[in-house]
């Protein structure tokens, strides 16, 4: 059940909605207020030191994902003390309600990341810059994303092993998924090859879908696909989504790992602190702490073994960079001193979708304000956790496509249709979310706004393209420079159209056909010179509404002591520099084809047993209850 606490924060917050007309901004900032200022996890959460010692066995910098999987397993020894540092706040009550996702990247649990303006992509949206929500809390980006749960492909992982990486291939990550996994979906547990129970991830299906969801999976065995677990041996296919809750609530890497941790004694947490640089001895290039700050306070403690670096796939290069490693000409021009000069910040990647592809229906979609005129929700959500008020965002199913090879048995999949029972006119923040154009809205989509509609995210799942991220001064308080990249290459772009048909075609399956679909036709403005429907068309629609899945990714790249663009080693430790990794999502070398997050606890539970192994303890962890 969740908390009476909770419960009260999110009634109200809702009930204030009710009582107020629907899509008003005084509705909008109630949301955001109670939000903000709901009953915070802080009981439950190891507590906020007040003061911190001078020196730590290890210092892991991020509390997200990685990083709560880390200062876990590694306080599972008694006699190592870790020191996690987190930016961000407590998880409260009201993180937890599916729904609302979307809202969470309203409040100060989100970083609030905008990239450069681009001429090639986010065309749409304002000053042509795209939002990168990433989580600033206890739990990081598991507690602003969607809860969707996909491990990618076994070619995914070999790949990462061909580019010698030793370790990382399939069959080497496969048991670090199980490791964390406690599955709780009918039948999937007994498959004990992809599958386990007991660890401390849970892992389920949500226990609400709408007819809207039910008739697209149907959409997919008219046109001859299978419904597949997508965790298991092969991904081709449709399915509802696995996700990363329990009981119908988010279930954080906070949740997951560190409120079991919370009564160790040798895990302390001091939270709503900046690091704003590694210490490093540049003599021996060896790293022996952090400088970090809290509440207008500069504290430098020291590290006997390692610094872990888990702020993901933006902070963690500029963490780096602020410390001296990197791309030599770049920070010398910003003048910060010189430690290691390393390709740090490039190959950066996304997952992309193009946003707004709109269909118009006759069976009930997810509209938030009508959701919230129903007592029979809220009973069904405070008492069962069921309910709409569990689908996540609104997010229920997706499909895998390999559109080079359609009919291989065991495709590689290049891109996934993410379903939504409801589009951005469902919930007046979601044209802010994604930071869409105000004129392009109203003159699109505003008409929309009182009609039942579904949406399709067609994803682009292997990108060609690379990004990168840049200093934008010596300022550790300042936001670094994004540089997207999105569809420098041209194959994107011609993935992207052919996923945007396919979703075409699947809305005009009987099954979709029973529910009322029909696409919404109206053109971007942007793209009035190309016939609707036509490839010119969607690839221009695709410049303009951009979407980011939140899967940023690579810039800290993996590889050997040989390859020239590699930060860390296969072991994570930072070419060239001593008693320093990074572990979290910024070390993937090729993003896999999966929502990132699972990924990336895989990556923390794997670099938890090697730093074990590197210190002589891999078989001295007796904490241990779970995993």
């Amino acid at each position: 059940m969740l908390r009476m606490k909770g419960a009260t924060c999110l009634a109200l917050l809702l009930l204030l909605a009710r009582r107020a007309a629907p899509q008003t901004p005084g509705v909008i900032s109630s949301f955001l207020n109670i939000l903000q200022e709901g009953v915070t996890q802080a009981d439950n959460e190891p507590r906020d030191e007040p003061t911190v010692s001078p020196e730590y066995d290890f210092i892991v910098v991020g509390a997200g994902s990685a990083g709560c999987v880390v200062a876990n397993r590694l306080t599972e020894v008694p006699d190592w003390t870790v020191l996690l540092i987190e930016a961000g706040r407590e998880e409260n009550y009201v993180m937890d309600v599916p729904i609302i996702a979307n809202y969470l990247q309203f409040s100060e649990a989100n970083w609030k990341y905008k990239t450069e303006p681009s001429d090639a992509a986010c065309l749409g949206h304002t000053n042509r810059r795209c939002n990168w929500p990433r989580g600033k809390v206890m739990g990081g980006s598991s507690v602003l994303n969607y809860m969707i749960y996909t491990r990618g492909n076994w070619r995914d992982y070999d790949n990462w092993r061909s580019m010698g990486n030793d370790g990382w291939g399939f069959d080497d990550v496969l048991p670090y998924f199980l490791k964390s996994e406690d599955n709780n979906i009918e039948g999937m547990a007994t498959d004990s090859r992809y599958h386990s129970k007991g660890g401390y991830l849970s892992v389920s299906n949500i226990p609400f879908h709408t007819s809207l969801a039910d008739a697209f999976i149907r959409a997919g065995l008219e046109t001859g696909a299978r419904v597949v677990d997508y965790n298991g041996r092969d991904q081709v296919g449709f399915s509802y989504l696995q996700v990363t809750m329990k009981n119908g609530t988010r279930w954080s890497s906070s949740r997951a790992f560190l409120h079991p941790a919370s009564s160790r004694s040798n895990l302390h947490v001091k939270k709503y602190s900046l690091v704003t640089r590694i210490l490093i001895d540049p003599r021996t290039r060896t790293a022996y702490g952090v400088e970090f700050t809290n509440k207008g306070k500069t504290y430098r403690v020291k590290a006997k073994r390692e610094v872990i670096l888990s702020a993901g796939a933006i902070n963690s290069p500029q963490v780096l960079m602020l410390s001296g490693i990197g791309p030599r000409e770049h920070l010398e021009k910003l003048k910060v001193p010189v430690v290691n000069d390393l390709k740090v910040g490039y190959n950066l990647m996304d997952h992309i979708a193009l946003g707004g592809l709109t269909f118009l229906c006759n069976h009930t979609s997810l509209r938030t304000f009508d959701l919230i005129q129903s007592s029979k929700n809220f009973l069904e959500f405070f008492s069962y956790h069921r309910g709409p008020f569990s689908v996540p965002g609104g997010c229920e199913a997706l499909a895998y496509y390999d559109l080079k090879n359609p009919g291989a048995a065991d495709g590689y999949p290049d891109v996934e249709l993410l379903f939504q029972g409801g589009s951005i006119v469902s919930d007046p923040t979601l044209r802010r979310n994604f930071g869409i154009d105000d004129a392009l809205y109203e003159r699109v989509y505003k008409r929309l706004e009182t009609e039942n509609t579904w949406m399709m995210l067609p994803m682009l799942l292997r990108p060609k393209s690379r990004g990168r991220i840049m200093l934008r001064d010596a300022n550790p308080g300042h936001k670094p420079l994004i540089y997207h990249n999105y569809y420098a290459a041209k194959e994107d772009l011609d993935t992207m159209v052919g996923a945007i048909k396919k979703t075409v075609e699947l809305s005009q399956t009987a099954a979709m056909r029973n529910v009322g679909s029909r696409l919404h036709d109206v053109k971007i403005p942007g793209c009035a010179r190309f016939q609707f429907g036509s490839d010119e068309y969607w690839g221009c629609a695709a410049r303009h509404l951009t979407f980011t899945i939140y899967h940023q990714s690579g810039t800290c790249k993996m590889g050997p002591a040989g390859d020239p663009s590699a930060v860390v080693d296969p072991r994570l430790r930072v070419h060239g520099v001593a008693r320093l990794r990074v572990v979290d999502a910024s070390i993937m070398p090729v993003i896999p084809i999966a929502h990132t997050n699972a990924p990336t606890y895989m990556i923390a539970e794997k670099a938890s047993d090697m730093i074990k192994e590197d210190w002589g303890r891999l078989a001295g962890s007796q904490f241990r209850k779970k995993g």
